[in-house]
């Protein structure tokens, strides 16, 4: 009896730690909590961070890795590549939440063949917020009719660089990673390459209706999967929130987001409000920014087209990134200057989500994407995601393992109240336990 009732203490207090240290952050609690870092994917493997093509460790599609690396060189990742498929590598960089950044600072990102020949290159910075935050940027290896560079089979690398960050205090800071590469196999058969010039540019009406309460991700990974509604979530100066949507063949996405008062309105912030959309291979796809005076104010990002597969062939942004179906990510990020202007917050927002069009049938892959699903839509990759209520299990949160903890903190119950029921629950558990050895030492005294 004595061994259950300290494993039943054991238990209360590990859980106690864990109630204690969700209610932390809770609206209303006494400690004030420091900005929330990048939620990194849980099962992302560390990778080193090479300096040259010599010693670059290998990227398998369909797994996620964690690295980091500092100002001043390059970091190398290796692939493997066929002569049919499309490679395509995101790339998350972290900044410090209290670094101090130029409006340059920020990452570039490069796939290159074996004879150092670019194949695609892309760049984000900070740009005139200077708010630290996860910045994403991608890499591609395209297979293309009558494109003759980063055609054939071979190893590519995956060049990662610090833009100029002068010789502030940041630029010896080491920045985080998560790359996250994504196998694409080819058609069946070629199709078309010409893109429609004809769609629906009419800007949308913003869904009408009584907010649903959610928390948003804290990454990727851990983005919180929702549908076509409005969605009330809160946001605190310095914070990058992750929602994901999913957006089937031939759909239209659109989204607006509202930034509530604040108890003041004197000065001004700009940009304060930044909402970017990014496609299933977490290629940016689209961004919109709003300043801040204090009084309630809202941005959307642009119409755009459907999503349709010719649309890589599109001479532009925001076309050419929306080529999938699958999870599209809307990322909301609120500048660290609003708190010096207003105050700490945390600060109301509604999210408003429209999703318009018939889904259509896939085109004919020649083969699975790797990861499987991630050019899935609806009940297959959303996991029900609708005008109903976010999905992920119906609770909001992803269904990342840490629900029940999630929807304790989400239903407002208080510390004290989430122990004293935890403690009861267990006190029942052990007494149980107990009284069940009791009774069979006593049907088996010789046991």
């Amino acid at each position: 009896m004595r061994a259950v009732v300290v494993r039943a203490v054991v238990r209360v207090t590990a859980v106690a730690l864990v109630v204690c240290a969700a209610s932390a952050g809770l609206p209303g609690a006494v400690a004030v909590a420091a900005v929330p870092s990048y939620g990194f994917d849980g099962d992302a493997r560390s990778v080193p961070a090479a300096t040259g093509t010599g010693n670059a460790e290998r990227l398998e599609p369909g797994t996620t890795y964690r690295s980091s690396f500092t100002a001043g060189g390059k970091a190398y990742y290796r692939l493997e590549l066929d002569d049919t498929s499309n490679a395509y590598v995101s790339v998350t960089a972290v900044p410090r939440a209290d670094a101090t950044l130029a409006s340059g600072d920020g990452i570039k990102v490069s796939v290159q063949n074996a004879d150092s020949v670019g194949c695609s290159r892309d760049t984000v910075t900070v740009g005139a917020s200077r708010s630290p935050r996860p910045l994403t940027a991608w890499g591609a290896r395209e297979i293309k009719p009558g494109k003759g560079l980063c055609q054939e089979a071979g190893t590519y690398y995956v060049v990662v660089e610090r833009t100029d960050t002068g010789s502030g205090p940041e630029s010896d800071q080491p920045w985080e990673l998560e790359l996250a590469p994504v196998s694409e196999p080819p058609l069946e058969r070629t199709g078309a390459t010409d893109v429609p010039e004809e769609w629906d540019s009419a800007t949308p009406t913003p869904p009408v209706a009584e907010p649903v309460r959610l928390r948003g991700g804290a990454g990727f990974a851990a983005a919180t999967a929702l549908g076509e509604g409005v969605w009330r979530d809160e946001i605190t100066p310095g914070q990058t929130l992750f929602y994901k949507v999913p957006v089937d063949w031939g759909q239209q996405l659109s989204a607006t987001v509202d930034l509530d008062s604040a108890d003041k309105d004197t000065g001004f912030v700009v940009p304060a409000l930044e909402m970017t959309l990014h496609n299933p291979v977490r290629a940016e796809v689209e961004a919109t920014s709003i300043g801040y005076g204090g009084r309630q104010t809202s941005a959307a990002l642009a119409p755009m087209p459907p999503v349709r597969y010719v649309n890589r062939y599109a001479p532009n942004a925001p076309a050419d990134g929306l080529r999938f179906a699958g999870s599209y990510y809307l990322v909301l990020h609120l500048s660290a200057r609003v708190a010096d202007r207003f105050g700490e917050g945390p600060y109301g927002l509604r999210l408003r989500v429209r999703v318009d069009g018939t889904a259509r049938s896939a085109p004919g892959y020649a083969g699975q994407p790797v990861p499987r699903g991630v050019f899935e839509a609806g009940a297959r990759a959303g996991r029900g995601a609708g005008a109903g209520g976010p999905a992920a299990g119906g609770d909001g949160y992803g269904g990342d393992g840490r629900t029940a903890m999630k929807a304790v903190a989400a239903g407002g119950i208080g510390t004290g109240s989430a122990l004293l029921l935890v403690l009861g629950v267990w006190t029942v558990t052990a007494r149980r336990r107990a009284s069940a050895q009791i009774r069979d030492r006593a049907q088996n005294p010789t046991a």
